[in-house]
């Protein structure tokens, strides 16, 4: 695989619902508008390019992104990744991908979120932007009642001793693309086959387990964490809007 990334053919936008975040009052004059996506449930490999592409070709009408979805089973492999941390992945596809970390499962039933930021423009460097990714899920989870916490040198939100979202990013001109991604109600069995982020023995969790709502339960957890991350980069709280369609 080429390091220049294709135009991709396969994701159209357009075909999903959307809508344009208000910026707070007090936000700076000059920050960029955001547009949210809700994209479903996708297949790894268009969403990675898509977001690729995104940031190899930044926007030049100062517009960043959050997408919002769920992916098919897959295992994705950081770019310093290592082979022994994939244990026996069985019939589930691996993919090679250029985020930081190691590798990690993300399947139905997870919520992933993508931030395609303008971070030169925010003027956040990557570990503001950790942070900040960070004290979102807490804030989501404290929402719930569930006691997140991070680690030291262990990117990541726990529960306890178990991871319950992971984490991992790229910069390339300026704009970040991949993100986050938080168990909410999914198959923790895939788990078992990895060495979670590259630490062997590591349990997982989710949200499932701490809470008796189980009826629209990621739907919630979606309207949290968004409302949340909204409000942490500068914008109002919306999650209830009308979606568009382009």
């Amino acid at each position: 695989m080429t390091d220049k990334a294709e135009a991709p053919r396969i994701l159209q936008l357009s075909d999903y619902k959307w809508f344009r975040a208000r910026k707070l009052e007090s936000a700076p004059a000059d920050q960029a508008e955001l547009i949210v996506r809700r994209l479903g449930l996708q297949d790894y490999e268009p969403i990675w390019k898509s977001m690729r592409y995104r940031a190899e070709h930044p926007p030049k009408n100062n517009t960043d992104e959050i997408w919002l979805l769920s992916h098919k089973p897959v295992y994705t492999q950081g770019q310093a990744g290592k082979p022994e941390h994939i244990v026996k992945p069985g019939k589930i596809a691996v993919v090679q991908i250029d985020r930081g970390g190691q590798v990690t499962y993300h399947g139905p039933g997870q919520l992933v979120v993508y931030l395609l930021l303008d971070v030169r423009q925010r003027k956040l460097s990557v570990r503001d932007l950790v942070e900040l990714i960070e004290r979102t899920i807490t804030e989501t989870l404290d929402r719930l009642e569930i006691p997140g916490k991070t680690r030291a040198r262990a990117p990541g939100i726990y529960v306890d001793d178990a991871k319950i979202a992971a984490l991992g990013l790229r910069i390339k001109n300026g704009c970040s693309y991949h993100g986050l991604s938080l168990n909410v109600d999914m198959d923790l069995s895939p788990f078992a086959n990895i060495n979670p982020c590259g630490f062997k023995g590591l349990e997982v969790t989710q949200i499932a387990d701490f809470v008796e709502q189980k009826e629209h339960l990621m739907q919630s957890v979606s309207n949290i964490l968004l409302d949340r991350l909204l409000q942490n980069l500068g914008y109002e709280i919306q999650t209830h809007r009308k979606l568009k369609s382009d």
